[in-house]
């Protein structure tokens, strides 16, 4: 047999299975998973981002919709629809709304005042006095007292209502009464001070004259008074005193006198015999008194006196 020679090509080699390579787009920073993460990272942050400014808004919102009274305080809401409530907020932590709500906080502790004026009295003289006066507001009265007064309703009201009652109550008295009926007068003021206050819903808790002074004039017409009273006295005693020596003396010369006619009583009815004994105890208290002397020496009076002259040699 003859056989046609035909040519088959070989079959190609084998090769190993393609792997799949990473192409450069994806691994660079640009690439579709990056892509990805930022962009669920950016919605995350969008949402925190709106979260925080809706906790913003409500936390604002809260902190402004709470409003705290101290103790010693209260407070009066005024409403922009309705205007000042009548109600009386208390202590602690209260809720409002805000922008319509505005609350208005009153200090309702008892506080010290001092009223200066100058007045004169019922003589005419001038008087500088000091009034210190102790007061606070009446909590129900609160919204009146805002509406009429204000927050600063002491400063309106006790200058002028205290100036007022102390020049009416003073012009009763004399200048000199000031200082001796001080408590009269101080009842009188703290009564109708008392009374005006009232009507401006205040309450006076103490009223007490603290410093008064009188004018240079008044001060030196005291003191000449005091100076002349003192001169009086002295010329009283004076007078008195010469007096009670102008007695003493006639009772005295009356004494003597007495005395001189009943010692001449007695010489004309007992001649010298009263003499001549007034004599011996004249003599007697002499002789008494020269015996108790150390100094008097007696000496006879007829007899030899030898003296220890020659000083140790003796007498011979």
């Amino acid at each position: 047999r003859i056989f046609d020679a035909v040519w088959v090509p070989p079959p190609p080699p084998s090769s190993p299975e393609p792997q799949e390579v990473p192409s450069a787009n994806m691994a660079s920073p640009g690439g579709p998973a990056a892509q990805a993460a930022a962009a669920a990272l950016a919605n995350a942050l969008g949402v925190v981002a709106r979260w925080s400014v809706g906790l913003g808004i409500a936390g604002s919102v809260a902190q402004a919709s709470l409003f705290d009274v101290d103790g010693g305080e209260r407070a009066v809401m005024f409403n922009r629809l309705s205007g000042v409530s009548q109600k009386v907020v208390g202590e602690g932590t209260h809720i409002m709304i805000p922008w319509f709500q505005t609350p208005h906080k009153f200090d309702i502790r008892t506080r010290p005042r001092l009223i200066n004026t100058v007045t004169g009295t019922k003589d005419l003289q001038n008087v500088n006095l000091t009034l210190r006066v102790l007061c606070r507001p009446e909590v129900d009265k609160l919204p009146n007292i805002y509406q009429t007064l204000g927050k600063d309703y002491d400063e309106r009201v006790l200058p002028s209502i205290g100036n007022e009652v102390l020049k009416s109550v003073i012009a009763r008295f004399n200048a000199d009464e000031l200082l001796t009926k001080r408590a009269e007068v101080s009842l009188q003021v703290s009564q109708e001070l008392l009374k005006r206050s009232e009507g401006f819903n205040l309450v006076l808790e103490d009223v007490a004259i603290t410093h008064l002074t009188f004018g240079q004039e008044f001060a030196k017409a005291i003191e000449a008074k005091q100076v002349a009273e003192q001169d009086a006295l002295r010329s009283n005693y004076i007078v008195a005193k010469a007096e009670q020596e102008k007695l003493a003396a006639v009772i005295r010369a009356e004494g003597e006198a007495e005395a001189a006619n009943l010692i001449s009583n007695a010489t004309r009815r007992a001649g010298t015999a009263l003499v001549e004994l007034r004599k011996i105890e004249a003599a007697r208290d002499i002789a008494e008194t020269m015996a108790r002397s150390g100094n008097v020496a007696y000496l006879p009076s007829g007899g030899n006196v030898l003296l220890n002259l020659a000083g140790g040699g003796g007498a011979r």
